[in-house]
């Protein structure tokens, strides 16, 4: 996290308090998340499925429940999306869009303006932010995607600044 508080020192704006939101099967779009979340010293929440997607088994459900727009059944959220300004949204991409957990999490809330991220072992990610623009009803401020290659050697942090420089 070193880059990270570099980076931080240069201005950023309060005036608007954000969050940062994702779900992670596996540890990848969670890593990223939090780099967002510490290099905008916001708050943020890891969204927790009720339902086991580990293993081969979960994968398999996983990426067809995605595929089937399915919904299902979140941990108890903390945060109140409707008290921040901004809500930057984090998924894995699961069978060419949106996961399941994070399809239910902005069904079931409100949001003033967001920005979206995601990362993806292969495609998919311009149908899972076009899905989520839908349901939410409002175009993100910005967007950013990853492979989750560049996530696990650690290339990925010259976007993510990238990223949060155009959502200030």
């Amino acid at each position: 996290f070193q880059q990270e508080k570099r980076f931080v020192k240069g201005s950023l704006s309060r005036k608007m308090k954000t969050l940062v939101v994702f779900y992670s099967r596996t540890g990848t779009t969670k890593k990223v998340g939090e780099s967002i979340a510490n290099i905008l010293k916001c708050d943020s929440e890891e969204i927790f499925d009720t339902k086991d997607r580990m293993g081969v088994i979960g994968y398999i459900q996983a990426g067809k429940d995605a595929m089937l727009k399915k919904l299902t059944k979140l941990k108890n959220i903390q945060k109140t999306s409707g008290l921040y300004g901004l809500v930057i949204i984090g998924t894995p991409v699961w069978g060419f869009t949106v996961s399941t957990p994070i399809r239910t999490y902005v069904t079931e809330n409100k949001f003033k303006n967001v920005a979206f991220f995601c990362t993806q072992g292969g495609s998919g990610a311009e149908k899972a932010f076009s899905e989520m623009e839908r349901l939410i009803g409002r175009k993100p401020k910005a967007l950013l995607v990853l492979k989750t290659k560049e996530v696990l050697d650690g290339s990925y942090f010259n976007k993510v600044k990238n990223f949060v420089k155009k959502i200030k």
